[in-house]
């Protein structure tokens, strides 16, 4: 029983060791090449070939340089206010979330810019408490590793923006016939007002409630001061 024990133990920390080093080094081997393809979007082609659709895929990586500072103050104005403050975590924004959530049945989410880019890079969609402890964890290892222009650069080029649309440059000539690097301000917020619900909301022809919503995003940004700082709030 003792031989037992102590192989089961052996194992476990083997295994333990070995997922650490294979995970903290694609973290490392990611802080400088592009990521083409994530698990959400191998699923959504799955999901597109059993419902008998056409697969579609439209993604194009773009250095941080090649898109718009607009859109990088969006979608921290519209997502994550406290993106270049907080080291992947924002328990002010968790804690309002819990006690919104408590209140009303129309639930609110708390997840930073840096947990929906270790979510969308490493796992897969899903709830579950495996799910977020890995998310949790992912989330650590790219703010401890990358750098935060990183982690903006990777959200924006792997984002789901509508159907079969990944990334700012793909949903700029999608919708906007221009690259990521032009569009304007309210084009912009309208990426990022988007992204809660990419496959609910239309970018391109934008409800009233939709045109509220970017209306207050330009707002926020207008507050912000037009353009991010990321050497005097966040990390070089």
């Amino acid at each position: 029983m003792k031989k037992l024990l102590a192989r089961t133990w052996k194992f476990c920390l083997k295994s333990f060791l070995l997922f650490i080093a294979i995970t903290v080094g694609l973290v490392v081997l990611l802080r400088w090449i592009p990521v083409y393809v994530t698990p959400l979007m191998v699923i959504r082609m799955v999901e597109q070939k059993i419902d008998g659709k056409e697969m579609k895929l439209k993604k194009t990586w773009k250095p941080l340089e090649e898109i718009s500072p607009a859109l990088q103050l969006a979608v921290v104005c519209a997502e994550d206010k406290n993106f270049l403050k907080h080291h992947g975590f924002d328990f002010g924004a968790i804690e309002k979330a819990i006690k919104h959530n408590e209140k009303n049945k129309r639930k609110r989410g708390a997840s930073t810019i840096s947990q929906q880019t270790a979510k969308n890079v490493f796992l897969w969609p899903g709830r579950s408490w495996v799910r977020k402890g890995f998310e949790v964890y992912f989330t650590f290892l790219i703010e401890t590793i990358w750098s935060k222009k990183r982690i903006m650069e990777v959200y924006l080029n792997i984002v789901e923006l509508g159907n079969g649309v990944y990334g700012a440059e793909a949903a700029s000539e999608a919708y906007f016939n221009t690259s990521a690097a032009k569009i304007n301000k309210r084009q912009a917020a309208t990426l990022a007002i988007v992204l809660p619900s990419p496959l609910k909301y239309n970018a391109k022809h934008p409800s009233p409630y939709l045109n509220g919503r970017i209306n207050w995003a330009l707002q926020q940004m207008r507050f912000w001061g037009g353009k991010l700082d990321y050497d005097k709030k966040g990390k070089k």
